[in-house]
Order: structure tokens, then C-alpha cells, then sequence
């Protein structure tokens, strides 16, 4: 079995890690690079806002680190935002945060989807809602509460793209992928950024969607690969609703299985 790692290398090295010392090859094949956006007008008038949020949503641990730190640069304390409540998408980002002095809600499954489904998001006095996010992400989440009547303080705090390094790690792939020894390829998608640039890839280096078995994180991203692999019928989707290294592991057993 392998599995190809397509985290941003910040938070991939945990997990391959982890997976090794339970026996599983791990390849690194990071689909997305995150690049911060320096502070400008736009962003700044955004920052200054904040005291009027009712909740900030943090979409990353990226997110929050480049956040807290343009609080520092502009001298916004926490002391003069006492109305916000805040959400992480995940455990490490809470850390994060929580290192700053601030106590986040977590979603059980940790991505728009489950978010969404916090108490704190469910109060109908809501009026502002403010994201710390990154260029693309988090569209459908967005979208959700405006639709809902709340207004959006959209901050965008990074740009993702597909890293240079990931071209010559997906040549190493297509490599392994010749072993014929190698049957069961497992490869986790995130986010619909993530799953645009593996089709890239593929595409790229001629290698067919149906040759993976794919770990998409939550309902949404399930249901956008299926419909974008329903005539590849070889194709196995097996959804995963966190990214720990036992959840992982335990489906990748079970596929093999198969």
C-alpha cells in the first residue's frame, strides 16, 4: 500500500510520520502551497472591522497564525473584540489560537460542513460573520450564511497554489505507480482546491483518476468527487471525517481489503 501524503508541508509531516511507524509507505505530493498576503488597505479597513464580527472563522492553521500576527502589527487587542466568538476548523488550528489567549469552537467533522453545524453559527441575531481564509477557500460556507442574510467580512490572508516542488514529486509518483507490485494507492483530498489540482496533475502526467483509492474529508467533497468520477467505475471513494493518522490508517486497511 501507498499513501500519497497531499497535505501543504507544514502539516503533512505529522501524519507521514505517524503512518510509517504503522507500516504504510507515504509519499509527499503537496497539492497546495500557502503563501501570506501582506497587509493592504483593504485588508487592514477589514481588521478594523472586527469589533463590529459577531463570529471569525478560522479555516487553517495558516490562517491563524497570519491573523494573530496582523492583530499584533495593527495593535488590535483582544480585549477590543469581547463580543466575537470564534471557530476553528480543526483541533490544530484551535492550538494555534488558543496559544494567542483564544478559546475556539471545533467542528466533529472538521471542515465547511461541519462548521456550520456549531451552535454558535445557529443564533438568529448573527448579522457579521468574519473569515480568516485564504484565496478560494471556503466558498460554499460563505455562501451558506449570506444566503441566510448574514454579511460576510470576506479576509482573504493567503494565496494557495500548487506548489513547484509537486512536478518533479509527481514524476517520482508516476514511477512508483509502474511497480506492479503496487495495487492499492491511497490519496486523501481536503478541499476542492486540493482535488482541481490532483485532476492537474493526472492530466499532466497521463496517469487515469480511477487508478486511486480516494479519502475525500466530509459529505460535500464526497459528493463533488463522485459526480466527477461516476463513469470511471473502478474508482473507490472512501470519505473520512478527520485526518488522524488512526482514522486514516483503519480506512486504508479496510480498502485494502476490499
Amino acid at each position: 500500500m501507498l499513501f500519497i501524503n497531499t497535505r501543504p508541508p507544514d502539516r503533512a509531516k505529522p501524519l507521514t510520520q505517524q503512518l510509517q511507524q504503522l507500516g504504510h509507505e507515504v509519499l509527499l505530493l503537496p497539492l497546495l502551497e500557502l503563501t501570506p498576503i501582506a497587509l493592504h488597505a483593504t485588508l487592514i479597513a477589514q481588521f478594523e472591522r472586527l469589533n463590529q464580527a459577531d463570529v471569525v472563522v478560522v479555516v487553517s492553521p495558516t490562517a491563524a497564525q497570519i491573523g494573530i500576527q496582523y492583530l499584533s502589527a495593527l495593535n488590535i487587542s483582544l480585549q477590543m473584540l469581547p463580543q466575537c466568538k470564534w471557530i476553528a476548523v480543526g483541533e490544530k488550528t484551535a492550538q494555534v489560537l488558543a496559544q494567542a489567549g483564544i478559546q475556539a469552537d471545533i467542528p466533529c467533522v472538521e471542515n465547511s460542513e461541519g462548521m456550520l453545524q456549531l451552535p454558535v453559527l445557529q443564533n438568529p441575531s448573527m448579522q457579521i460573520v468574519a473569515f480568516w481564509r485564504g484565496e478560494g477557500g471556503r466558498q460554499f460556507m460563505m455562501e451558506e450564511l449570506a444566503a441566510h442574510g448574514v454579511e460576510i467580512l470576506n479576509m482573504l490572508l493567503y494565496q494557495r497554489s500548487l506548489p513547484n516542488s509537486s512536478v518533479v514529486q509527481a514524476q517520482v509518483m508516476c514511477e512508483r505507480l509502474q511497480d506492479n507490485g503496487l495495487n492499492a494507492v491511497f490519496v486523501p483530498m481536503t478541499s476542492e482546491a486540493s482535488w482541481k489540482n490532483w485532476k492537474r496533475i493526472c492530466v499532466q502526467h497521463h496517469v487515469a483518476l480511477s487508478r486511486f483509492i480516494y479519502l475525500p474529508l466530509g459529505q460535500r467533497l464526497t459528493d463533488m468527487l463522485h459526480a466527477d468520477l461516476a463513469d470511471k467505475k473502478a474508482t473507490s471513494i472512501s470519505p473520512i471525517s478527520d485526518l488522524k493518522p488512526a482514522t486514516i490508517h483503519a480506512v486504508m486497511l479496510k480498502g485494502h481489503t476490499k
